[in-house]
């Protein structure tokens, strides 16, 4: 059956914190390195600059001769998402301040608009911003300081295979779900198999209310990654913890709910395991208005520039359905 402990395997590939001599830069779960973590510069950012580096970002939807432009400099012939409809990702929705990432959303009737997204929504009216991390790593200590986007979007982190998407965070500044009161102070976090049979099915999730509105203030998020499993602390307090097994079982039950044939699991396994490319995104997509959509601080202190996504999602539907 399924084993998500091989699709964890492929999810994020390349070491960021390992374990050796000291640096200046520590997890916020140990301040004292007393694991001798190491920071991955390769994979880190603290947009401490005055420009983006693109040699560790794509900035999906840069503009070029005056359109934007969706091409993954490093797979050219890969379909690059350009968001989720009605908002559409540009170039443009970004800036750097005080230390910190910006991402933008606009209405901006005249931007140029693609037909169709892969989903059967239609771009219109709104654009947003999209970053994906160039590198890749496998194990180690992701770290995120945070302020979701306090309006109906979500604002996410999250880290993509090419058959597996984690997602360390999908949270509601803001929500039109009145049975859902806490839904702005959730953290919700997930695991989705995009292999051809399961068509990015949800394969774990959790849900923690966190006792505070997550675009009131900056908050650390960290998710450490072994082969045990995913250990999530908040502002350096271990939230949760599931163990690679645990996942797997979970994910065991998932897929035989949806009646996937034992030998087409078998398959598709194989196929991540052949082919793992890992990618990441700062992602902001939005169905409604905002100034901005939420602030990034020192993100990467640890693990994470390569496979991240501080995304915002549009649609509450996506929410319930999940």
């Amino acid at each position: 059956m399924h084993n998500v402990k091989r699709l964890l395997a492929m999810l994020i590939l390349a070491t960021c914190l390992g374990v050796a001599a000291a640096e200046p830069f520590h997890p916020h779960t140990d301040a004292k390195n007393t694991g001798n973590w190491v920071l991955n510069q390769d994979v880190s950012d603290e947009f401490e600059g005055r420009e983006i580096d693109e040699e560790k970002w794509y900035i999906v939807g840069k503009f070029e001769d005056g359109k934007p432009v969706y091409r993954d400099p490093d797979k050219p012939k890969r379909k690059v998402w350009k968001g989720r409809a009605p908002s559409q990702f540009s170039g443009r929705n970004y800036r750097l301040e005080d230390g910190k990432l910006m991402l933008e959303t606009r209405w901006e009737p005249n931007f140029p608009f693609s037909a169709a997204d892969p989903q059967g929504g239609k771009y219109g009216n709104i654009t947003t911003a999209c970053f994906i991390g160039r590198r890749m790593f496998k194990y180690g200590y992701m770290e995120i300081r945070s302020k979701a986007a306090d309006a109906e979007v979500t604002s996410s982190f999250w880290a993509t295979g090419s058959h597996t998407e984690l997602d360390m965070f999908e949270m509601f500044g803001d929500h039109r779900q009145p049975k859902k009161l806490a839904k702005d102070k959730e953290l919700w976090w997930s695991i989705h198999d995009w292999s051809r049979q399961m068509k990015g099915k949800s394969v774990y999730t959790e849900h923690h209310n966190l006792g505070f509105r997550v675009a009131d203030a900056f908050h650390t998020y960290g998710i450490e990654w072994s082969e045990a499993g995913i250990k999530y602390y908040v502002d350096g307090k271990l939230v949760t913890e599931a163990t690679a097994a645990q996942i797997d079982a979970y994910a065991k039950a998932k897929v035989e709910a949806f009646e996937v044939p034992e030998e087409l699991n078998s398959a598709a396994a194989a196929e991540v395991l052949s082919e793992a490319k890992r990618q990441a995104a700062l992602v902001a997509t939005t169905e409604a208005l905002a100034p901005y959509l939420g602030a990034i601080d020192s993100p990467m202190i640890a693990d994470a520039a390569k496979s991240a996504a501080i995304a915002v999602t549009a649609a509450d539907e996506a929410v319930e359905a999940a």
